[in-house]
């Protein structure tokens, strides 16, 4: 099994152990420390928690319910594997939650305030690319559409893509050793914020459905090259 010590770097709340349990191991998951397809063991995992079983296997259950983990009759617990299809639907769905809370941010009247706080994202992202700091790239870039959604203030939307950009950290954790462009990142998101600043719906919505399906593209042509 992977290397999950670093999980217990700091010691579990006794309140909403399950829910603490299930964040420590969604981001082993989203940051590539428990890879797509690997095995887990519950007692490996309960030790290493210092926790019983009882809650850990409500932690297993929110995350097989998110579909991050798959339980597989008489084989065991695992890590979900993505495919193809899977990037596809992952960036076509957030597409949609972020086209819905880009509007949500226009008809709030807040757009001018989020243009400038995207901005300023976009910012530190060309002094990443700059540094050729690909890892906080990436970083970056996530950041920039969850504060896009957060800045809706919507706790469905926010809570949809929770579970999308753990999958999108996935992705891009199967990117390690990979060619992945980011020549038109900062142009992209920098377009992004524009439109929202403008309070132009119809442009804001075409545009963040183009970055995703040119993300899902790059991501497929890396990691599923066809023969």
């Amino acid at each position: 099994m992977g290397d999950i010590s670093a999980l217990t770097s700091a010691p579990l709340p006794m309140q909403s152990m399950p829910a603490m349990l299930a964040e420590r191991l969604r981001a082993a998951i989203a940051e590539g420390r428990l890879r797509p397809g690997q095995q887990l063991f519950e007692q490996d995992l309960a030790a290493e928690f210092d926790v019983s079983r009882g809650p850990l296997r409500e932690a297993v259950q929110r995350l097989t319910q998110e579909e991050l983990l798959v339980n597989i009759r008489n084989r065991g617990l695992f890590v979900t594997t993505l495919s193809a299809g899977d990037v596809d639907d992952i960036c076509r769905t957030r597409a949609a939650i972020e086209r819905a809370a880009g509007l949500e941010i226009i008809r709030s009247n807040t757009h001018a305030a989020a243009g400038d706080s995207l901005d300023a994202i976009v910012d530190r992202m060309a002094e990443a690319i700059a540094r050729h700091d690909d890892a906080e790239v990436a970083e970056i870039d996530i950041e920039f559409h969850e504060q896009l959604v957060a800045l809706a203030h919507s706790p469905r939307l926010s809570r949809a893509h929770r579970t999308l950009v753990v999958e999108t950290r996935m992705c891009l954790s199967l990117l390690e050793g990979t060619e992945y462009a980011t020549r038109d990142r900062i142009t992209d998101h920098h377009t992004l914020a524009d439109a929202i600043r403008r309070a132009e719906g119809s442009t804001f919505g075409r545009l963040i459905t183009l970055h995703m399906e040119t993300a899902a593209l790059q991501i497929r042509s890396a990691v599923f090259p066809v023969d």
